[in-house]
């Protein structure tokens, strides 16, 4: 399959990862190679499930937990990236680049994230995720993917990132309404929306926009 065909460059793309130290790098290209390297790991992961005939990642034992790759020689694993090291650049726009090779995780961009094009990279990253299903308003109710229920504290509290504590839900619509199409967002900004979250599907899969 596409998934498993990718072995070979991926192994060479994380050779070259680890010659390079991200604290000698600004904050842009630090935070776009950390999430150009996350998202490398999640893809070999969901080549490994692919490979073992696996119908998710989280078949895969220590999927998330286990050191996947060695960054200016320091061992790291998917949570270690993403918690470690992505979050704690405070800009919460990241959940929409991240990949996990999932089903409902967002879609894998079809070039390398960029310091000098990071910002508008990560706004049309969260965008295309809530337009593509990770919002969906049915009159009065807006489902969200559960990344926001997961993360919604990081839309709400950047400045305290990364943090544990859940945000309320309506808090967590307004707080993502610049990236929601514009109607929903206007929708939402009426305060008359429930808010839900939608079943997490885990299932293997890896698009590319």
């Amino acid at each position: 399959s596409a998934i498993g065909d990718i072995d070979g460059l991926l192994a060479e793309y994380m050779a070259e990862i680890a010659v390079v130290d991200p604290n000698a790098l600004d904050a842009d290209d630090a935070l776009a190679h950390w999430i150009n390297v996350y998202n490398a790991g999640a893809l070999g992961l969901a080549a490994r499930a692919d490979r073992e005939g696996s119908d998710s990642v989280l078949r895969i034992p220590g999927a998330f937990s286990s050191p996947i790759v060695t960054v200016a020689d320091e061992p790291l694993s998917l949570d270690g990236i993403e918690h470690g090291k992505i979050r704690r650049f405070g800009d919460p726009r990241i959940h929409g680049a991240l990949v996990c090779g999932s089903v409902s995780c967002p879609t894998l961009r079809a070039e390398p994230f960029v310091g000098a094009a990071l910002d508008a990279q990560l706004d049309d990253q969260l965008r295309a995720f809530l337009s593509g299903g990770g919002a969906v308003l049915d009159d009065d109710h807006l489902t969200l993917s559960r990344v926001f229920q997961w993360y919604g504290s990081d839309f709400v509290r950047p400045h305290r990132m990364p943090t544990v504590v859940p945000a309320p839900r309506r808090a967590t619509a307004a707080a993502i309404t610049p990236w929601l199409p514009e109607s929903t967002a206007e929708r939402v900004a009426t305060g008359v929306v429930t808010v839900g979250f939608a079943p997490y599907d885990w299932g293997l899969r890896c698009s590319v926009a």
